[in-house]
């Protein structure tokens, strides 16, 4: 829990340097904290080393799209993990995992976020 009063206030200076555009779509989608992917999403598949998870239909659908509301879930100690890995910052990190889910929020798929150097 340490790392996440860090994690929320990267995400919102990240917030506020979005174009105003974006902005206002991205204040929408709540983001959530965890240190790990609970065990239930790792049996139905998902990696137990993923940094981020989006839910929820996409902004452009999420009204009319049955199903949980859209969130983005930062999986802090995963994160924390990669910067080790990688040897990149906790600051970069963060955002960077902020701005691969908020587009998939958005509607890209990976291949438009590895065009934007998200992936």
């Amino acid at each position: 829990m340490r790392h996440h009063a860090a994690a929320r206030r990267i995400v919102v200076q990240t917030l506020h340097r979005l174009p105003a555009e974006l902005r206002e779509a991205a204040r929408q989608v709540p983001v959530c904290f965890e240190d790990f992917p609970d065990a239930m999403l790792i049996a139905d598949g998902l990696d137990p080393d993923i940094l981020g998870l989006f839910v929820g239909a996409p902004h452009h659908e999420h009204a009319i799209a049955p199903g949980p509301p859209p969130q983005i879930i930062l999986y802090l100690e995963n994160i924390l993990a990669e910067c080790g890995e990688a040897g990149t910052g906790f600051n970069e990190e963060i955002r960077r995992t902020y701005l691969h889910e908020l587009g998939h929020y958005l509607g890209l798929d990976e291949e438009a976020l590895a065009d934007r150097d998200l992936d």
